[in-house]
């Protein structure tokens, strides 16, 4: 359908590669996310994200982070005729490339910083070029949306750290960032930001969801908001199939407008998918969906993942 290609902003399948349960290449496998299947999808470039879980918190944080990052290069390294790293703009355009899928390494939670700035100077020359700030949790940067009898703002270390990854061309990702700290990054930040797996709050109360008002500040800094498939995201009921996909997109299109409307589909760190939507090879229906919504084939292109692209072109150095 077209010649759209995908850019995704988020998946979590990384860390099903690092505890030896998939191999990210062969279908069989089972799970949301492999090179297999993305190229049937169209993925051109995939965030693929480094999510520390609960139980490294706080004290192995950044030994999980590290390890889950040298996974990521071996699983690129193990398969060159099919992925390759991103980590500047000459990389950037290569996308689409016939035949391998782009790699964008992101971390989810700043926990792996520590306390020290100089390990953002170490996760960069890693590969490193996307950072969600926080998890849902508190950490040294920040509060996260689960700590909901709080209101604060960025710690002096977040700060630094905003400052910090502008300096490098790092892309600040606020999806799980509290609303008093999403509004501090855009405060400091002079780069755009994105919200890189997350939907609009007017259609779907959860807290992890975005007012309009957030929405229309991240289309004012030129930034990029990427729709997560989590039905508990898209639906009140948690019962979401494409068409709530599709109904968040023209909302956020129609609040922020199209150019600051993404894909991020959080596979492999959702338990379960919208209905005719449930992994990463049947992309081409939402594209198709796409179209019978009335959007142009511009606009496709846009959303699919020319938006993405266009962002990460205003971050990277």
């Amino acid at each position: 359908m077209g010649n759209y290609y995908i850019v995704d902003g988020h998946c979590d399948s990384l860390i099903n590669y690092v505890n030896r349960e998939r191999s990210l290449v062969d279908p069989s496998e089972g799970g949301h996310w492999d090179t297999h299947r993305a190229r049937l999808g169209g993925v051109a470039l995939q965030f693929m994200a480094a999510f520390i879980e609960t139980k490294y918190k706080p004290a192995m944080s950044t030994w999980r982070g590290l390890q889950l990052l040298e996974g990521a290069h071996r699983f690129i390294e193990s398969n060159p005729e099919q992925v390759f790293l991103i980590r500047d703009k000459f990389d950037l355009k290569q996308i689409p490339d016939p035949n391998r899928i782009g790699v964008l390494l992101s971390v989810e939670g700043g926990e792996i910083l520590g306390e020290d700035i100089f390990m953002l100077e170490v996760i960069f020359k890693l590969g490193v070029r996307a950072l969600g700030l926080t998890w849902n949790q508190r950490n040294a940067l920040a509060d996260g949306v689960g700590e909901i009898g709080t209101q604060s703002k960025l710690t002096n270390f977040g700060q630094n750290v905003v400052l910090k990854m502008n300096q490098l061309g790092m892309l600040i990702d606020v999806s799980h960032l509290n609303e008093a700290g999403f509004w501090h990054v855009l405060e400091l930040s002079k780069a755009p930001i994105t919200a890189s797996h997350s939907c609009a709050k007017t259609l779907c109360s959860h807290r992890r969801n975005l007012t309009d008002k957030q929405l229309s500040a991240i289309a004012r800094n030129k930034g990029v908001v990427g729709i997560n498939f989590y039905p508990e995201f898209l639906k009140e009921d948690g019962k979401a199939s494409r068409a709530d996909v599709i109904r968040h997109i023209c909302h956020i299109a129609e609040v922020a407008g199209v150019e600051t409307v993404g894909l991020g589909s959080d596979f492999d760190g959702i338990d379960i998918a919208p209905e005719g939507l449930g992994h990463v090879g049947e992309y081409y229906y939402l594209l198709e969906d796409l179209t019978r919504a009335g959007f142009s084939t511009s606009e496709i292109a846009q959303i699919a993942g020319e938006n993405f692209m266009r962002l990460l072109s205003d971050v990277m150095k």
